[in-house]
């Protein structure tokens, strides 16, 4: 009687439980799926922001899809001054922005999926964001979600306390005292991709079609090699191939599908990454304990060290090492290549200022190899390289996340909110740089940023605020030499093969490379 009576009593209880499961679970995903997003809308509708209308489940990413879709990317005839390659790639890469900006204006609300996404280009939105130092203001979480077996929890994806401690870890040994005295190793490595190229013109009759993004990646891996890894330098070959093939393996986010959850499925593309990130882990793990305590002139001591102190958040040491030390390879060598690469195409399809470039360093080096007097005399190459930059900014978004309600000039940006800084509108906008935006002028930059655009801090190829690249003054140092280097030696113009078609991975980089007729000089 007594186990009938209870058995009457536990099937009601279960399910009355049950239902209380299922209620629980239905306010959950409304609130996620409905509330929350509709919520921060209203929030930004009231501050005169509107946006799109997204879809329950992936918000704006199906409108996304279409519009990128219906693309065609337009293809020059030739390669002349008369008929030159399309330089506004806005419209090509993510036409979607430039729809719903003549549609909502500079800023605007979009849903990629459940992550909310705040567009910026707003002047006076820019130039808060851009004097805002606050640690309240930090980078995405789908960054390390995303991205994670790629970029990791160093300096480049952390927050708070952990991103400060790792920035007073490796900022110090970027700056410019420090960089000056890393020239010569710019130098041998120029000078090897020179004789590279020297070899295979001689050996192709006296001009050579390259493609030359493999040939540029070496160039700054070696750099950077030596830089971090200092006499152990040699770690750079074997890390090389690991990273461009964990970059190829990382170029859709699953940010931009609104499928999250894809990552933790063992697909083949994740089995790969999860492969290589091993490699690449065990790669820097071993040249660290091979160094650690010895007499070293690299980074990596200086990482060692800071991998035994400070707030290292979630990290063990040994990742501290391993994420610091990828986020700053990764950065230095693909980054600064892709840079050198655009700067390639762009002076071989303007050959008056290949011309002018190669002018002055014949004049100021006199047919050797820059030093660091040399470099600070090359007024045209500065302005080339600003030019380049302003119109193919490798790292394409400035992307920020609300960690904390931010206040921003008049504006109040709930916490949880991802704000994308696409500069790729901003480096173009003829409201700024003139009726001649889209066209390469390096001329524009003779009297500096300020002279060049109506609101400098418009002009951020570097990043902003607290986050700006630590590493811009070497950068800046490796494209000066680089492009001396090739244009004492070379002359170059674009091959019937290049293809134009500019896209974003994890950077802006040409899809199908950058491929260039060299001929010696």
């Amino acid at each position: 009687m007594k186990a009938r009576l209870m058995e009457n009593m536990i099937l009601p209880n279960l399910c009355i439980g049950l239902v209380l499961l299922v209620c629980s679970l239905f306010f959950r995903l409304d609130h996620v799926l409905r509330r929350r997003p509709e919520r921060l809308r209203s929030k930004f509708r009231r501050q005169g922001i509107d946006g799109p209308q997204p879809s329950l489940f992936w918000g704006n990413i199906p409108e996304i899809k279409r519009m990128m879709s219906m693309v065609t990317i337009p293809k020059a005839s030739s390669n002349t001054l008369e008929d030159p390659l399309p330089l506004d790639n806005s419209s090509i890469i993510f036409p979607h922005f430039k729809h719903w900006t003549k549609q909502y204006g500079k800023n605007f609300f979009v849903a990629m999926g459940r992550v909310p996404l705040l567009y910026v280009t707003d002047l006076d939105l820019v130039r808060a964001i851009k004097l805002y130092i606050s640690l309240d203001l930090g980078k995405p979480a789908y960054l390390q979600k995303d991205r994670g077996p790629l970029l990791g929890k160093g300096v480049v994806t952390s927050n708070g306390a952990v991103w400060s401690h790792q920035r007073k870890t490796i900022a110090p040994e970027l700056y410019m005292d420090r960089i000056k005295d890393k020239l010569n190793i710019v130098v041998e490595s120029a000078s090897a991709l020179v004789k590279s190229w020297e070899s295979i013109v001689e050996s192709e009759g006296g001009t050579a079609d390259i493609i030359v993004d493999d040939y540029v990646r070496n160039f700054t891996s070696r750099v950077f090699s030596k830089v971090l890894f200092g006499s152990n330098y040699s770690v750079g070959s074997k890390l090389l191939p690991k990273c461009v093939a964990l970059i190829k393996a990382s170029e859709k986010p699953t940010i931009l599908d609104g499928l999250p959850f894809m990552r933790y499925l063992p697909t083949k593309k994740n089995r790969q990454m999860l492969r290589l990130e091993k490699q690449i882990y065990s790669i820097i793990l071993d040249a660290a304990k091979k160094h650690d305590g010895a007499a070293v002139d690299g980074m990596l001591k200086t990482i060692i060290e800071g991998a035994k102190n400070g707030d290292l958040g979630p990290l063990t040491p040994d990742q501290f090492i391993v994420d610091n030390c990828k986020n700053l390879y990764l950065a230095a060598f693909e980054v600064t290549a892709m840079a050198a690469v655009w700067g390639l195409m762009l002076l071989a399809s303007h050959p008056e200022w290949q011309a002018r470039a190669r002018a002055e360093v014949l004049e100021v080096c006199g047919g050797h190899m820059p030093d660091a007097d040399m470099l600070g005399k090359m007024k045209v190459m500065k302005m080339v390289i600003q030019e380049v930059l302003r119109l193919y900014p490798v790292v394409a978004f400035v992307a920020r996340e609300a960690l904390q309600d931010v206040k921003l000039g008049n504006m109040i940006v709930p916490r949880g909110v991802n704000m994308w800084v696409w500069l790729l509108a901003l480096h173009h906008d003829p409201e700024l740089w003139g009726p001649d935006a889209d066209k390469f002028k390096p001329d524009r930059f003779a009297n500096g940023i300020s002279g060049a655009c109506k609101c400098p801090q418009a002009y951020m190829p570097f990043g902003v605020g607290a986050r700006v690249c630590p590493g811009q003054s070497l950068a800046i140092l490796e494209l000066k030499v680089f492009f001396a280097a090739i244009l004492s030696r070379f002359s170059l113009s674009l091959s019937p093969n290049y293809r134009h078609s500019p896209y974003i991975s994890l950077l802006l980089e040409p899809k199908h490379g950058v491929n260039l007729l060299i001929r010696k000089i």
